[in-house]
């Protein structure tokens, strides 16, 4: 279902900055951005119907690119023409839906305009991949409430931010439509000078603007996409095509210049989550199903490149070479961390490990001695140069009190010791280890469960005397012992 929507309340800030345009294919231009300006857009939907309250949830911003919207080399996609959408696709974990959307960015630019250019923009959101030929949410300019995008002459940038306004109680909640994917969209509606057929030659570049890629190369070229005008034989595959789908001839060389951020309505443990060379923001969970590699809870894909290498040991030949994340796990190997290299790297480690009682095992890789509770002593070390430190354990003194002790220093001050590896803290958080406490009823010295005359005989059988009567352990059957 299409939801056309206008917004009612406009922002906009302009941030200087700097950067590098490329043309299309054909056509390439290196020039000088003067400025980059930033377009901000909030949408105030109080009318619509009601789309829940806001989460509590850390934001979460995703990418493919790694531009930072800020100076920098980008390619202006010159054969972009009216029609035309430039999409993105993000997945998410499914306990994360429905997400909110709260912001989604794109950076629009000319190379060389030799007038004022006015670009009508619409901007798609769906639930799922941009599959259909139009988006859940669709939000379009009109020069009025919603305004074109406006750049002067010249060789500039527009960082266009569409948002919702936080403090509407009206937000654009988005649900899992069952592949954990959410996409956005970004139209060129009209051009400001198209001039005439866009299927037999491409908009001029002195006088239009056009969606940008950027420069590093192509990361995931499955979650870019392109909406294509059907030109025949004369053009490109046309409908809805991944950039994976599409002829080298009419791929472009990078992802898109788009960003987008939502707050999950479930707060899990997300993280940067590395799937054949492309980031998603997964659960570890998630991300083991899916194969991939989890850099851990907190991480952004924003700061991730999961193009990055990363030593990969091999344990046929205990050899290592220096790949991507995905390269190496598809290749059989085990990946170290990423930004280390192999001259960094001990691939599979085996060395002395000492054991809790204080004894040495050799031959041992840190995983098999972390099993028996031991501390690796590092690679190529062994037990006849390791001096591994004597067992502490716990030691029970005649008052329940319990300290860890070597087993001498335990007898010298005539505390029961308990054993190599064995501790004070059972988790009952009384200082004491099992081991410390008499599981019986204090004065039960019968152990028939109940404290009755027949102790109470034995208990005065044994007065003045050390021995099961003596319940305080200070040597003698006494009256505080009867008191207990």
């Amino acid at each position: 279902m299409m939801r056309t929507i206008c917004p009612a309340a406009l922002a906009m800030v302009m941030l200087g900055s700097t950067a590098v345009l490329a043309g299309p294919p054909g056509n390439q231009r290196t020039e000088q951005l003067p400025r980059v300006q930033v377009r901000q857009v909030i949408l105030d939907q109080s009318e619509e119907e009601a789309g829940g309250v806001a989460g509590v949830c850390d934001s979460i911003v995703v990418s493919h690119t790694d531009s930072d919207f800020g100076p920098g080399e980008y390619i202006a996609q010159g054969g972009f023409v009216e029609g035309e959408i430039a999409a993105t696709s993000y997945t998410f974990p499914a306990s994360a839906f429905p997400v909110r959307l709260d912001l989604a960015e794109m950076l629009f630019a000319t190379s060389g305009a030799t007038v004022e250019t006015v670009t009508e923009w619409a901007i798609h959101i769906w639930e799922g991949t941009p599959t259909g030929a139009s988006g859940d949410y669709s939000f379009y300019s009109d020069g009025k409430i919603l305004p074109h995008v406006v750049m002067p002459p010249g060789t500039t940038g527009v960082q266009l931010q569409f948002l919702v306004d936080p403090s509407d109680p009206d937000q654009i909640w988005l649900d899992d439509d069952g592949t954990q994917t959410i996409s956005i969209g970004f139209e060129v509606v009209r051009h400001n000078n198209q001039s005439g057929n866009g299927c037999i030659s491409p908009p001029s570049s002195n006088s239009n603007a056009f969606p940008t890629t950027d420069v590093d190369g192509l990361s995931t070229s499955s979650g870019n996409w392109i909406y294509i005008i059907d030109c025949g034989i004369f053009g490109c595959p046309a409908g809805w095509k991944r950039f994976m789908d599409l002829p080298s001839i009419c791929r472009p060389s990078g992802d898109w210049v788009q960003r987008l951020t939502v707050t999950p309505s479930v707060c899990d443990d997300l993280g940067g989550c590395c799937i054949d060379g492309t980031c998603y923001q997964l659960d570890e969970a998630s991300c083991a199903a899916a194969s991939g590699s989890f850099l851990g809870a907190g991480t952004s894909c924003v700061d991730v490149n999961c193009a990055e290498t990363a030593p990969c040991c091999f344990a046929a030949t205990n050899g290592c070479l220096d790949l991507e994340i995905w390269e190496c796990e598809a290749a059989g190997g085990v990946p170290g961390s990423i930004g280390e290299s192999c001259s960094q790297t001990v691939c599979f480690p085996v060395g002395a490990c000492c054991l809790p009682d204080g004894s040495c095992e050799d031959g041992l890789s840190p995983e098999e001695c972390a099993a028996l509770n031991g501390a690796f002593e590092g690679d190529g070390t062994e037990c006849g140069s390791t001096d591994c430190p004597e067992p502490v354990g716990a030691a029970c003194f005649p008052t329940g009190f319990c300290l860890v002790l070597t087993e001498a220093n335990a007898i010298n001050a005539g505390a029961d010791w308990q054993g190599p590896g064995t501790n004070c803290d059972d988790g009952d958080g009384n200082g004491t280890a099992d081991a410390c406490e008499d599981d019986g009823i204090v004065g039960d010295l019968n152990n028939d469960g109940v404290v009755d005359g027949a102790d109470l005989g034995i208990f005065l059988a044994g007065w003045d005397q050390p021995g099961p009567t003596d319940l305080n352990g200070n040597g003698v059957t006494n009256g505080e012992d009867l008191g207990l």
